[in-house]
Order: C-alpha cells, then structure tokens, then sequence
C-alpha cells in the first residue's frame, strides 16, 4: 500500500492527536495502519459514530488481523456499562409528544394544544440536556437553542412549566417507572465518569461528537486520536458539537481524496469560501486525486425529504424514467414526521376526514391551520416538510408513494437500483458514482439575501454554517460525476472576509427554493462538455 506522506506522518505520530480529513481522503485506511502500528499487547478502542459504521470497521480490522481493536458506538459503550443487567428497559424509538403529555399528566391550559406544545419542548429539553456536560437541566438556558421567534415566545411564557415537567419526565427514567431513551443512558454514562481501559482511543467523525460523550472521551487516560471534518459538521441540530475545535491537540491534515477529481475538489472548495461572509474562515486545501470512471450506482440528493419524494414521484411516477429504485434507510421514515405521524394522517386532517387519524397528536388538531400554529410554535421541521407534501400532491399522494414502494428493491440488491435517493444526513459516509443534487440545498445568492436584512444573532450563525456544510458533503459523495443545478454554483469569487451579519430566522425549515425543477446541469468529470469556473 502506497500510503502518503501526510498519511505516514500520522501513523508514526505520538501522543494525542487531531486528524482533519476532507471527504474521501481515506481516513478509515489511515486509522486500520495507525492501529496496527501500535504495540501488539496494546488494547485499543475505536468510537464509531452509528451502527452501520461500526459493522463496517469491524469488519475491516477484522480482515487487518487486529484482534486488540475494539468498535463500539457510543451508545453501544454506554448500554453495556449501564443498562445491562441494571434492570433498565429501553424505549428503542424514543417517546412521542402524546406520549409525553399523557405520561405527565400535562394539562390545564386553556389555549388549545398548549399541552402538547410543552410536551415536544420537554421531549426537545431532554435530548438537549441528556447530549451536554451539564451535571443538573438547571444549568442549562433551553432558549439558547430556541430560534424560530413564536417558538422563542412561547418558551419565555411557559419556561417554568417546560423546566419542571422536563425535570419529571428524567426523574420517572431514572427510577424506572417508565422505559429509558438511549439518550437517557448515554447521559448516565457520561455522569458515572467511567475509566475506560483501553492504551488507545479512536474517536472517528469527531466534527459531530455529543458534548456528553466527549466529555468522556477526554477524561481517559490513555492515548487519544480524534478524526473528522470540521466541514462535515451537519448535526448541530442534535446538539453535536465540533471536537476538533475544542481540543488542543497537534493538528494533521488528509487533504487528498481519492474519492474524485481535481473539478469536484474545487467546487467544494469554492462552496466553503462562503463562509467567509459568516466568520473568519481560512481557506483548507482539498486536492481531488481520483480517477474513477464507473457509471454504475446513482443517486440524487436533496436537503429535505420533500424535495426527494417529488423527484422520487416525478421520475418514477410521471416521467417513467426509472423502473427500481431504493431509499437510503427505511423508505417508510421518508413518509413520516419525527414524531410518528404519517403523510396518511396528515391527508386526512386535509381532507377533513379526523375520524381515520390514528396519531394522537394529529387526530387532536381540528383543521390544517391548527397543526401548522402547532408547528410554528415548535420548530417541528419534520412536521413541516409532512404538510407541505401533502399540500403539493394532495389525494394523489397515496397512490404515488404506493407505486414508489413497488418499485423499491431490497438493502441486498441496492447497487442494482436504477436510482438510489436519499437525504444528506441519511447518505453520510456514502459515495456514487454519479450523483445528481435537487435544488433545496441554501446557495450563495439566497444567503446573501438572508444577510441583508438580519441582525446579530450567534444561533442563526451557526445554522447557516451547518447548511453551508450539507451542500458540502453533498457535492462530495461523489466518485466521478456531478449534476448540480445551476442556482447551486458559486456566482462570485469570496475573497475577502466580510463583516459577520447574522440572520435572525434564517428558513432552515423550509426549502430554500419552491420550484425543484432543474436548472443547468454541471457535470465534473473529464468530459469535452467539461464547464470550468
């Protein structure tokens, strides 16, 4: 293996290290050769950052003959020294916001819905506190990540109510009256301050680490590699935080992607300069060293789910373009909110028809203008993006998502589908040969309008820096060709660092662009047709 000079300069490296690898720069190779160069009877852990992953790289420093490696997500590392044999009983999909209400017991109120409206904060609050370092929810400040401003208000109203029934809700967890969330133990593990026993800790996609795992990560005693891609950074919605920016270690650098060329390398690279609008951001080489020239797996991209199902329905559906195709995760979760409730019921309060819901929360809602007031008051995208399907296909939707579903092919026979489809946090860690994006990605001319008319606000900044960095890591899952909409490319040469200007409601919940249709096409790839910027 002809490994590179960046590549050899962390394998032989000591101590504690950082490693920020663009996308495709082969970061899992580097990794198995840093593992293996270690001393034999060293024991070694390696966090994964889902299960998907750690199957993989099990499987990966299996075939490496490294036995001393052991892959856990942290999840996985917390169940075993929490819930098992503690008598804990997982609740696998976490509670939904009726759920919540009736096992409070929240009511009282007499504006309608208010209670279930405080039920998805106190389930937002819990997820808040159980991903951060706090010891107790009273140090932290739930409006520090409240945007939306009729959401802010209601918060403001009711904090004292969200703050008690979230103080209940971990209180009935931790006695066990009722089931635990898999963010409930992780924070148990986090506030054990375990000792790990491990010479060696890998953190991998450290640009997206919970603040409670890796508060535990640095509390070890042993050797500590993080590895990620500060502009990988996509879960801040969780209230993932970027570890390479926390810690102090020496940086290394993987700068080359073997993953595409020189073209595509270049275009991500333009993409990031527009965070110069928004801080003080320092250009990163990206050198795109690839040479792939299959044709073979294709997908198209898109920021929301809305935006994929009407690409889903218009090639599948009208145009008859594409006779399989397969959806990245459970292809059933692109047809339902966060919370449960289904594309079905949605319809059916549309239609008026309350007696055929069965989700709780929207059998509760007597009209499409009370759920969508529910929604404002919660910042409930997911929710959204439901609503605004079902405002665009109406009753022809059950039919079109039935003919999708027909066509689907299964996980085992996925590379055969004429078209893989997939959001970019379910594509995370993928590549295709070809890769084509929808157009409800944020692109330079809007954020420039966004900045007009804002003023300063730090959680806006950072929201519009992560949708920088979903367009990023969706220009980069490709191996050899790219369509992207015209409106996508960047217009204008940032090369100055403006005065920061931060929006106020940015609509990160909504598609930045109505019309899907495509614009242009660029394709990079060596090509007579190539369009070079």
């Amino acid at each position: 293996m002809n490994l590179t000079n960046q590549q050899q300069a962390i394998i032989h490296s000591t101590g504690n290290i950082k490693i920020n690898a663009v996308a495709g720069s082969g970061k899992t190779t580097t990794v198995i050769e840093y593992a293996k160069s270690r001393p034999k009877e060293s024991r070694i852990l390696y966090l994964a950052f889902n299960k998907s992953v750690k199957l993989e790289a099990i499987q990966k420093f299996t075939d490496k003959g490294l036995n001393n490696v052991q892959v856990e997500t942290a999840h996985s590392l917390a169940y075993h020294h929490i819930v098992k044999n503690s008598g804990y009983n997982i609740n696998p999909t976490g509670y939904k916001t009726h759920e919540i209400k009736d096992l409070l017991e929240i009511k009282g109120y007499k504006e309608k819905h208010t209670e279930y409206v405080i039920a998805n904060h106190v389930q937002q609050f819990v997820s808040y506190f159980c991903n951060s370092t706090a010891k107790k929810v009273k140090n932290l400040n739930y409006l520090d990540v409240i945007a939306e401003p009729k959401a802010r208000v209601f918060v403001k109203n009711f904090y004292g109510d969200i703050l008690q029934y979230t103080r209940l809700f971990l209180a009935k967890m931790e006695r066990g009256e009722i089931d635990i969330t898999h963010d409930f133990y992780l924070k148990k593990f986090q506030l054990a301050q375990p000792v790990l026993p491990y010479n060696y800790i890998l953190f991998d996609e450290g640009q997206d680490a919970s603040p409670a795992m890796l508060e535990v990560f640095l509390k070890q005693q042993g050797t500590k590699v993080i590895v990620g891609d500060t502009h990988q950074q996509i879960y801040g919605w969780r209230y993932a935080v970027n570890s390479l920016e926390k810690v102090d270690y020496p940086d290394f650098q993987l700068s080359n992607s073997f993953r595409f060329e020189a073209d595509v390398a270049t275009l991500a690279g333009k993409i990031l300069q527009w965070k110069k609008y928004l801080t003080n951001y320092q250009d990163i080489p990206i050198k795109g060293v690839g040479n792939n020239e299959s044709m073979k797996t294709q997908a198209t991209l898109a920021r929301s789910n809305l935006a994929l199902l009407v690409k889903a329905i218009e090639l599948a559906v009208e145009e008859k373009e594409i006779k399989s195709l397969y959806f990245e995760g459970n292809i059933n979760s692109y047809t339902y909110a966060d919370e449960g409730a289904s594309i079905y019921d949605v319809l059916s309060l549309y239609n008026g028809r309350r007696k055929g819901i069965r989700d709780k929360l929207i059998r509760n809602m007597n009209s499409m203008s009370e759920l969508e007031d529910y929604i404002e008051k919660t910042e409930d995208r997911s929710m959204k993006m439901v609503v605004d399907v079902v405002k665009k296909y109406r009753n022809s939707l059950p039919t079109h998502i039935q003919t999708i579903k027909d066509m689907h092919i299964v996980d085992e026979e996925k590379h055969n589908a004429d078209m893989i489809f997939s959001t970019v946090h379910r594509c995370k860690g993928m590549e295709y040969d070809v890769v084509t994006l929808e157009n409800d990605f944020l692109n330079e001319a809007t954020l420039l309008k966004i900045l007009k008319e804002t003023k300063e606000q730090d959680l806006a900044k950072q929201k519009l820096l992560e949708e920088i960095n979903v367009l990023y890591v969706a220009v980069t899952r490709t191996k050899n060709l790219l369509h992207i909409p015209e409106e996508l490319m960047p217009q204008s040469k940032v090369n100055v660092i403006q005065k920061p200007l931060i929006v106020e409601r940015p609509s990160m919940f909504e598609t930045w662009d109505n019309d899907l249709e495509f614009g242009k096409k660029w394709s990079a790839r060596k090509s007579r047709n190539r369009r070079r910027d």
